[in-house]
């Protein structure tokens, strides 16, 4: 605890004994349910989660942690550590293997926790919506930076508003539980951090659109925050005569993507999706 050495893969472990608990207490009830956690370190929510859950994966990429933590709960039958890069994880694979103890009717196989490591935390984030869609995930709790968590919450119009947190709304329900200052860690990282719970309810189907169509559509809306979104289109290979047929009419001409909706953003690729002028540039 005392050591305040940087460790090699840059880690930030969490010493803050209450707010393990309350990311663990934050999951909800979890007696039937298989949980996945994301860079356990040294174990301190694995520990508490160990005794709730029916299955926990321990997803840890340092070899010298994962050797730690296999040692440490090698009597556990509940508990399995798994050395792997979470980017590189097939959660649709772990989640066939608990089918077997799923009902109809249940919610899906998998729910998620963990401290993500700051310079990853969108490659994470968008792993999970990719599995998420499938409906192969119900909860995730997830500690980030705290700038993280406030663009992925943010509303359209706001300042922290971009792709990210339109990716996040399409896929999940995200709403920021607390926020713990350096000291909770060891070493403390040079950020705070805030806890966020994402209830997985994916939305394509509400707004009528493909999943991975929109989602390059989403990409290409956000592409150039400084441009306005016609530009941006435009630069995606939409011609002009198109974008102004179907521009949204409550949609200010000259609005940039992040003052836009999720609904007027649907709106306008639904009409794009079938152009009268030719298809966008691939």
């Amino acid at each position: 605890m005392g050591n305040k050495k940087k460790p090699k893969l840059g880690q930030n472990f969490l010493i803050d004994e209450s707010a393990c608990f309350r990311i663990a207490d934050a999951l909800g009830e979890v007696r039937e349910r298989t949980i996945v956690e994301i860079g356990p370190g040294h174990g301190a929510i694995t520990s508490i989660l160990a005794e709730r859950c029916r299955d926990l994966h321990c997803v840890e990429f340092d070899p010298s942690l994962a050797k730690e933590l296999t040692f440490r709960f090698r009597d556990n039958p509940r508990v399995t550590i798994h050395h792997a890069d979470i980017l590189q994880f097939d959660l649709a694979e772990l989640a066939s293997r608990n089918s077997h103890v799923e009902t109809e009717g249940e919610t899906p196989a998998l729910d998620i926790v963990g401290n993500l490591p700051y310079y990853i935390t969108s490659d994470i984030l968008l792993h999970l919506y990719r599995f998420a869609r499938t409906g192969l995930l119900h909860r995730a709790v997830l500690m980030m930076q705290r700038e993280v968590a406030d663009r992925i919450t943010a509303s359209p119009g706001v300042s922290d508003y971009g792709a990210l947190s339109a990716f996040t709304q399409m896929h999940a329900r995200a709403t920021p539980l607390f926020t713990l200052a350096p000291q909770a860690f060891s070493p403390p990282p040079d950020v705070y951090s805030t806890v966020v719970r994402l209830e997985f309810a994916p939305r394509f189907n509400e707004f009528s659109v493909d999943p991975d169509d929109f989602n390059r559509f989403l990409r290409a809306s956000f592409a150039q925050k400084r441009k306005t979104l016609k530009n941006n289109l435009q630069s995606a290979g939409y011609s002009a005569r198109d974008i102004q047929r179907a521009w949204p009419a409550n949609v200010a001409p000259q609005a940039r993507a992040e003052a836009v909706s999720l609904e007027d953003m649907a709106a306008l690729y639904r009409v794009l999706a079938v152009p009268a002028s030719g298809t966008p540039e691939s």
